[in-house]
């Protein structure tokens, strides 16, 4: 028997696709590599890649708690998170993380992309109308695109623009960032929501870089703004400052009981195992008794965006996250390429994450930078300023 078989071979109009895309992001400039993967840190350099804000990834109570409870062999089910929604399971981390925020309910969910689809698949059809900030994240575009609903983008934190937007097409659902996750913005959250209760519409805020960085213990912006009250819907991914992989929804209203069970990636993907739900609370509590890395934290930033611009860059962060505006592909190569020369990693932000020839250098700032590693970031940066054969938009 001839055990040597032939490969199978694509469709052509499947073949034209991917070579399109091979074509369009695999440079031979990198090496065969995409616009976002350069080069590897070497011990020493300063590596502003994570949005571990809060430098919790080697906790040593969070490591533990997740080993104890491995070693605990706890119950946990392989399976749908729609058959784990009885009164008698154990569902302390989401109570935690409700009253936290001070959200009536909290559904944790696998991550924040399975968070925002779900939830919006639940609240949404192809009659909704959905208002949505042009920076928002793209699984809130998603999240409103597969539930059929009616898109309609404003500009980014224009709420006059949003007014309109509303005032033509009706009421409908309201999404936007707390902090936009490429350069930095924080939303007019008072605005928007005065905006969209006076026009009967409902607001989702996706807290993901905000929840554990701002407010009270970090409760995040709404609880610091006092808006968790007026507002119907809250998302996070929790692989932010919780550094795990997890995402959450909370609610003002009933919708918190159906979600397991409108909601497809609820109902078809494995729930978080137990294991997992220890590590997140015990994570919980060392956010809850971090003030001082939050204030580290918001120092940090204050200085990196004031050093930014007072050498010419046009920063347009209000928080952790800064984005170095770099244009299209060759100038943001050559902009990374300096940068990690000289010890400095930051994330290249390009197609999808951002519109073509519009790309960022993502500086994500933490709380354990120290004094001399921030007069380096504000050094390399003003190097690669004056720098003839690089430019920033």
């Amino acid at each position: 028997m001839n055990m040597l078989t032939t490969r199978s071979r694509l469709p052509d109009f499947i073949d034209r696709r991917i070579n399109y895309y091979v074509s369009d992001l695999i440079n031979t400039k990198d090496n065969g590599r995409n616009l976002v993967l350069g080069k590897k840190p070497d011990q020493g350099d300063i590596v502003l890649q994570s949005n571990d804000y809060l430098s919790l990834t080697h906790h040593p109570k969070i490591i533990q708690a997740q080993i104890d409870s491995l070693l605990a062999k706890k119950d946990t089910a392989f399976m749908s998170n729609v058959f784990l929604q009885s009164d008698g399971l154990d569902k302390t981390v989401e109570h935690r993380l409700a009253e936290h925020t001070g959200f009536q309910t909290c559904t944790i969910a696998p991550s924040g992309w399975i968070a925002n689809i779900g939830l919006l698949q639940t609240i949404c059809d192809s009659e909704t109308n959905v208002y949505i900030d042009f920076f928002a994240h793209m699984s809130l575009w998603e999240g409103a695109r597969i539930a059929g609903a009616k898109l309609h983008p404003f500009m980014h934190n224009n709420t006059r623009h949003l007014k309109r937007t509303i005032q033509r097409n009706g009421p409908g659902v309201v999404l936007v960032d707390s902090i936009y996750s490429t350069i930095g913005t924080l939303a007019p959250l008072q605005e928007i929501v005065d905006i969209a209760k006076s026009v009967d519409c409902a607001v989702v805020v996706d807290e993901s870089h905000s929840l554990g960085t701002h407010g009270n213990k970090g409760a995040g912006l709404l609880e610091a703004l006092e808006l968790t009250d007026k507002v119907d819907f809250m998302t996070a991914s929790l692989a932010k400052t919780f550094a795990y992989r997890a995402g959450a929804v909370w609610c003002n209203n009933l919708t918190g009981q159906v979600v397991p069970y409108v909601s497809f990636p609820s109902i078809f993907s494995s729930a978080m195992m137990s294991f997992e739900l220890d590590r997140i609370d015990a994570t919980l509590s060392v956010i809850q008794d971090s003030d001082q890395a939050r204030a580290c934290l918001s120092t940090c930033a204050e200085e990196v965006v004031s050093g930014l611009k007072s050498i010419g860059y046009n920063i347009r962060s209000e928080s952790q996250i800064i984005g170095l505006e770099t244009g299209e592909k060759t100038n943001t190569r050559k902009v990374r390429d300096f940068f990690e020369d000289n010890g400095v990693f930051g994330s290249v932000f390009c197609t999808p994450a951002t519109p073509d020839n519009k790309n960022i250098l993502r500086l994500s700032l933490n709380s354990s930078l120290n004094k001399q590693e921030i007069e380096k970031i504000l050094s390399v940066a003003h190097k690669a300023y004056q720098n003839k054969a690089l430019y920033f938009v």
